[in-house]
């Protein structure tokens, strides 16, 4: 007897063991995918049915050494829904642990510096993954310029709330530490006044400058007379138009133009950088009250209207060369 009870002992252990062994492979050694490849996992998925969309996916073989790892791991219910790039010959183990802490492709949002809230909103509205509707931004509240991540299935809200609290955030430090007696009564109007410095220059170190030329004519009652809130009141809130300027439209009465109305516009024409915000609120001194761009995108600055007329002059004799 004893003889048949160790042959019976022994080949249950050869199954144990090759059970053992042909799951391990399954876990640990077998891949099925040649490249790279992305999987979307619905939310709420069970385990059996993430098994099944791999499986029918050839990113796995077995479903169920997918789901024998799961339970080994404690990821039942750990496995996180969302988009995922499974690299080339994952195992099911390493498939188990990209979805188990969620490393979820990620997308990006660049919203660029001096765009309106219009121009932003409309790139949240046309970006890829992006779930549900752009929520009413009231016109005061400004979007921080940079590149955004999300993953796919994130909303377009949870996008311009972390703009709108980016920009909020770094207003209210810059304005703790601003200069003292700048003609600016609060946070709104700095950022009014960042808008149009960051649309009238694209040089970052000119920025203090053309900021300390606003200030000055803030300061001494003279409109700003800036081009840049011309074109926004031209444009119905866009920052950019597609001819040049008329002396028609310099001379339209319209709360946003800066030629026609005292002060600073009721609202920010453009989302400004955090260096144009700076500049606002730390400008150089000096006694520039006018500029004029140059065809480089730089700028001759003045102290006087006379000079600021021959500056033009100089300027548009070379542009005729």
């Amino acid at each position: 007897m004893r003889r048949p009870v160790l042959v019976v002992i022994t080949a249950f252990i050869l199954v144990i063991l090759g059970a053992g062994a042909f799951f391990y492979h399954q876990i640990f050694l077998d891949w099925q995918q040649p490249a790279d490849k992305t999987v979307f996992i619905r939310r709420g998925s069970s385990v059996a049915a993430i098994a099944r969309q791999l499986h029918e996916q050839d990113l796995i073989r077995s479903p169920a050494a997918f789901k024998i790892r799961a339970r080994l791991t404690g990821n039942t219910r750990n496995l996180k829904a969302g988009e995922y790039l499974i690299p080339a010959r994952s195992s099911v183990s390493g498939i188990v642990k990209i979805l188990a802490e969620g490393r979820t492709v990620l997308h990006r949002i660049q919203a660029i510096e001096g765009l309106s809230n219009i121009e932003i909103l409309e790139i949240i509205t046309q970006a890829e993954g992006l779930t549900g509707d752009v929520p009413y931004l009231p016109d005061y509240a400004g979007l921080m310029p940079e590149t955004y991540f999300y993953s796919y299935g994130a909303t377009r809200e949870s996008i311009v709330n972390r703009m709108r609290n980016e920009m909020d955030s770094y207003l209210a430090s810059a304005w703790e530490n601003r200069t003292p007696g700048l003609p600016l009564r609060n946070k709104r109007e700095a950022l009014i006044l960042a808008s149009i410095v960051e649309r009238e220059t694209h040089i970052p170190a000119e920025r203090p400058k053309v900021a300390s030329v606003f200030i000055n004519r803030l300061r001494k009652g003279m409109r700003l007379q800036s081009d840049p809130t011309v074109i926004f009141a031209v444009t119905d809130g866009r920052s950019r138009m597609e001819r040049l300027l008329t002396t028609r439209d310099l001379r339209r009465d319209h709360p946003m133009n800066t030629y026609t109305r005292h002060g600073l516009p009721p609202v920010h024409i453009a989302n400004p950088s955090r260096s144009s915000i700076d500049a606002v609120l730390n400008p150089v001194e000096t006694e520039y009250y006018f500029f004029v761009a140059h065809p480089d995108g730089g700028h001759s600055f003045s102290r006087t209207l006379a000079e600021h007329n021959r500056s033009v002059q100089i300027w548009r004799s070379r542009n005729r060369r």
